[in-house]
């Protein structure tokens, strides 16, 4: 299985401008540029994709480790921050954090964090990034 997306730059790095789109249609010819990644402005940046995609995939990972344990989730709530550095000349993707709220009915706490490190190492999105990922997780009742 194999996803498609696209970006286009034009100009230099602080005063160009670029689009990013995807085949399914979601994203088309959306905006991005040196203002929406390191500053304000209107338009999308690679990290803030990043970060959509970890939060979508883990928390579809911990419906199917609850799944696994007998359980299912009445909602997953993820906010994902993925933190980007400066480092050396350049900069590095550091952290990616996942805030996580759950209601689950009949889990325990032990489930949970069980269901919660199991989805963190076992997403996919997790497998791809080399960084450090920070779960916050809180079971509601």
């Amino acid at each position: 299985m194999d996803r498609t997306a696209k970006a286009e730059w034009k100009g230099d790095l602080r005063s160009g401008s670029g689009t990013i789109s995807c085949a399914s249609g979601v994203l088309s010819n959306t905006p991005y540029s040196f203002k929406t990644r390191f500053e304000q402005g209107n338009g999308t940046n690679p990290e803030e994709l990043l970060a959509a995609a970890h939060a979508g995939c883990f928390s579809m990972a911990l419906s199917l480790m609850l799944q696994n344990e007998g359980l299912k989730a009445d909602s997953i709530q993820t906010t994902c921050t993925v933190s980007l550095e400066k480092e050396g000349d350049g900069f590095a993707i550091k952290r990616s954090h996942l805030a996580l709220q759950a209601r689950i009915p009949g889990a325990s706490q032990e489930v949970f964090e069980r269901a919660t490190n199991a989805a963190k190492e076992g997403c996919p999105v997790s497998k791809l990034f080399d960084t450090e990922i920070t779960p916050d997780a809180r079971l509601e009742s």
